[in-house]
């Protein structure tokens, strides 16, 4: 679902008009985006919490350099669903029948670096236990 689906679902349902519903939208999310900014949690009971969290400094990898990165301790966006949205979202979607939707714009979305390596150093051990 994208904005422009919840904006028109909105609309719908409450018989505003879209551009006013759109400008809502628009100015709620400003307002979570502004108070993250000045390192306020936005807290919103029985949906959830905008926080604000702290990654660690960690040693990174640039595997096309083959070097050690630092990548530095940085703070991140997060959201917290509260326990009954979870409850929710337990109790009316069945295990495994979980929807994945393509992406609004028509991408494709490309297959993780990361699981393609382990496929090739599996094959790379298989071809070696055979000799």
């Amino acid at each position: 679902m994208t904005k422009a689906d919840i904006v028109k679902n909105i609309s719908d349902q409450t018989g505003v008009d879209k551009t006013d519903v759109q400008m809502i939208a628009e100015k709620f999310m400003d307002e979570i985006k502004n108070s993250l900014q000045k390192n306020n949690n936005v807290y919103l009971r029985g949906f959830g919490s905008f926080i604000v969290k702290t990654r660690a400094e960690k040693t990174g990898r640039n595997i096309s350099k083959n070097t050690a990165v630092i990548i530095p301790a940085h703070n991140i966006p997060s959201f917290k669903p509260s326990k009954t949205f979870v409850e929710s979202v337990k109790k009316n979607v069945p295990v495994g029948q979980l929807k994945i939707t393509s992406m609004p714009s028509g991408k494709k979305r490309k297959r993780h670096k990361v699981a393609t390596h382990k496929r090739k150093k599996r094959a790379r051990a298989n071809r070696h236990k055979k000799k």
